[in-house]
């Protein structure tokens, strides 16, 4: 289970989308039904491209990766907030350890926290964020994703 907690402003703009290299299976929709869409970071130099599902909903953020047992490389997840806020996650009946990204109303990185499967310890962002992605646990590291690193989508 995922949550977030309470806004602390209002009228964020969410990093636009971008052009991309995407092929059309890559979008639409996945297999639990969300809308799918490209999703570029750019990092150091250089760019990693990923899939990522749209957590729109309360009850689709609130359910998130919940009960899945694996999630691809360049797979993730993205929950946009209508207002910028502070974030906390906890892993409540999340199978799969998870990097969970915390992205400012400008599209930069704010920090990334390594969740671990099955804890109800908050994981939250340092300040107000406009969203979240989660990607696979260990692969910002693996890809040299770090704070101040650009998301769009």
């Amino acid at each position: 289970m995922i949550f977030a907690l309470a806004a602390l402003g209002a009228g964020a703009s969410l990093p636009a989308c971008q052009p991309s290299t995407f092929s059309a299976a890559e979008v639409g929709r996945s297999a639990a039904g969300l809308e799918q869409l490209p999703l570029t970071i750019s990092a150091g130099g250089a760019t990693h491209q990923f899939t990522v599902e749209v957590a729109r909903t309360e009850e689709e953020q609130a359910y998130g990766l919940m009960n899945r047992n694996e999630l691809a490389p360049n797979r993730g997840m993205i929950f946009p907030f209508a207002q910028v806020r502070q974030a906390s996650f906890w892993m409540k009946d999340t199978l799969i350890p998870l990097d969970i990204i915390f992205i400012r109303a400008d599209g930069i990185i704010a920090n990334i926290e390594n969740a671990v499967p099955l804890s109800l310890e908050p994981v939250t962002s340092m300040g107000p964020v406009a969203a979240v992605l989660e990607i696979p646990g260990g692969r910002s590291a693996e890809l040299g994703i770090k704070p101040g690193h650009k998301v769009t989508w």
